[in-house]
């Protein structure tokens, strides 16, 4: 999505550290036994992220839809496989558990996806109310969702990994 004269830009400095948060996040998993579901959601979230600011090339929207779909996927096998094998419970955010990172991972994609579609049909959009709105949201929701992805990033390396389970 370009950037306009008008428009802050948040949503392009919020989505540069999330894009080099999923593409760390996409060289940890090859080494996961399943490592051909996440990265491909990570690597196009990366470059759906890093890409954000430089196109506005609708191929980047269909990939983010893509993504968006991989991602609601995945966490569905997640979810699904973690009731069935006891693994955490759907509420559980006890990162030491694979299942839970992974249905973190993927919350975190799915967000970051529809967040950048979200803004780039708000710079389609006709009525200027609801353009600044969408574009407001937007922006807003990728600050915060940087935030929570980087803090979670710290308290996982600080407290939980050293006690993580396989």
């Amino acid at each position: 999505m370009a950037m306009s004269t008008d428009r802050s830009p948040l949503l392009p400095w919020c989505s540069i550290p999330m894009g080099l948060l999923f593409a760390y996040s996409a060289s940890i998993q090859l080494n996961d036994p399943d490592w051909y579901f996440w990265v491909p959601l990570y690597a196009l979230a990366s470059g759906v992220n890093l890409l954000q600011a430089r196109s506005t090339a609708r191929i980047l929207n269909r990939v983010a839809l893509l993504d968006l779909r991989l991602g609601v996927v995945l966490l569905l096998k997640v979810v699904v496989e973690a009731h069935l094998y006891g693994l955490a419970g759907f509420w559980s955010l006890d990162m030491r558990e694979r299942a839970v990172r992974e249905k973190i991972g993927c919350g975190l994609v799915v967000i970051s996806m529809f967040l950048h579609i979200k803004a780039s049909r708000a710079s389609k959009e006709t009525r200027k109310g609801k353009k600044e709105r969408a574009a407001r949201f937007a922006e807003s929701g990728m600050a915060i969702l940087a935030a929570v992805s980087f803090g979670l990033s710290v308290y996982f390396y600080m407290f939980v990994r050293q006690h993580m389970k396989f």
